[in-house]
């Protein structure tokens, strides 16, 4: 998935001490996703029966930097066979040159797509942005002025999907910016620079800005209206599953939120662990969780709220000094468990002020709900990187067992 996670296992001394915020690595294969619902239903785009399940979606989605690339997918250069006025256009095409190679004339390029199913006129300029393990990231500038950032892989489309999905229901909220998507889905066949896309608005960002204003902003788009009509009837989840990470995150609907997250966030990691004492803890834990939610009945029901799901510093900047966030694990939920990756995003006490006075918190059992949400993003980081996330897992339950 987009988003990168900190790699780096906290020190066995500090109990639920931040791990240092680093570049994610690759990492192992977790079992094969399941999309929930048909992917073209959920996004309104086109998908292939061709898809095999992707494991990874990496770098800084959506200004196209990058970290580290396995290496860029390859397009072919072919002469063009027109004249007159088309060739002048292939000319132009042919000098946008990257390491990425030639900018394709091919009718099942990228760039041919572009100009095929949106208003924005024939591509310019085609500039490779780097990639991930699994995918590459171009910039499109068009003839109508508008630039496209574009990620393109080999590997079936159920993770654009997803990815396009949870930034239609964040920019639905408009109180973010967020790209809009225009495009997410299986390419043509044959297609040369791969077999899925995504393509979406390019946008410049900057540092992460005033995080009073982004923690009044994430209020906002807890307390804005749903997208999607389950969520405004009251459900927990999402119209299809994605991932946290690199790790498969289920998300079919739910009438209860204490069901949905004890099954699909605590159960599901600890089952993908596959590790004895975790199981043990994790069971005890999850009989005690009602409790913890309590305060909370029809005079202060649970709402669902549209998630960003990941959310920690890698994935929040500004559009000119607009807050704004980006690879997106999107699911509807409580409002407080998007601060179950706090401890690597750096949140002062200006971001929660300004968060509460405009979400007003539940205080009884709050810091309860507050460690349940970040056991799940620790059991996560032990499936994806080991180490001594283990320990802090335990640590975590321990404490809630008290």
């Amino acid at each position: 998935r987009g988003g990168r996670l900190p790699r780096t296992p906290p020190s066995r001394g500090a109990r639920f001490a931040p791990a240092p915020v680093r570049a994610r690595p690759r990492v192992r294969p977790l079992p094969t996703m399941v999309v929930s619902p048909p992917l073209a239903a959920a996004v309104g785009t086109r998908a292939s029966g061709r898809s095999r399940a992707p494991r990874a979606m990496a770098g800084r989605l959506l200004s196209g930097s990058s970290s580290r690339s396995r290496g860029p997918l390859r397009p072919a250069p072919r002469p063009s066979r027109r004249g007159g006025a088309d060739n002048a256009r292939s000319s132009r095409r042919g000098s946008a040159m990257s390491r990425f190679g030639a900018f394709s004339d091919d009718a099942s390029s990228l760039p041919s797509l572009i100009e095929r199913t949106m208003d924005f006129g024939s591509v310019t300029k085609w500039e490779g942005r780097g990639g991930s393990g699994w995918a590459s990231f171009f910039v499109a500038e068009t003839e109508s002025g508008k630039r496209l950032f574009v990620k393109a892989s080999r590997r079936g489309p159920e993770m654009f999907a997803g990815e396009a999905a949870g930034l239609r229901a964040l920019r639905h909220a408009n109180t973010l910016v967020i790209p809009e998507v225009h495009f997410a889905g299986a390419t043509s066949e044959g297609c040369r620079d791969g077999d899925s896309t995504i393509v979406m608005d390019f946008l410049e960002f900057g540092p992460r800005g005033d995080q009073a204003a982004f923690g009044a902003a994430l209020a906002k788009t807890h307390l804005a209206e749903c997208l999607h009509t389950e969520a405004r009837l009251g459900k927990f989840g999402f119209p299809v599953d994605n991932t946290c990470g690199d790790t498969p995150q289920p998300n079919s609907w739910c009438d209860d939120w204490v069901t949905f997250f004890c099954e699909r966030r605590i159960k599901h990691q600890l089952s993908l662990a596959k590790d004895g004492a975790l199981s043990d803890l994790g069971k005890r834990v999850i009989e005690k969780t009602p409790t913890w939610f309590e305060p909370f009945d029809e005079t202060n029901p649970i709402r669902p709220s549209v998630l960003h799901g990941d959310l920690w510093s890698g994935n929040i900047g500004t559009v000119s000094g607009e807050p704004s966030v980006f690879d997106p694990a999107t699911y509807y939920g409580h409002n407080e468990a998007e601060f179950g990756m706090s401890w690597c995003a750096g949140f002062s006490d200006a971001f929660y002020d300004a968060y509460f006075a405009t979400f007003p918190k539940t205080e009884k059992y709050f810091e309860e709900r507050r460690l349940l949400y970040r056991l799940y993003h620790y059991l996560n980081h032990y499936n994806l990187f080991g180490g001594g996330y283990k320990a802090q897992c335990v640590s975590i339950m321990k404490t809630l067992l008290k």
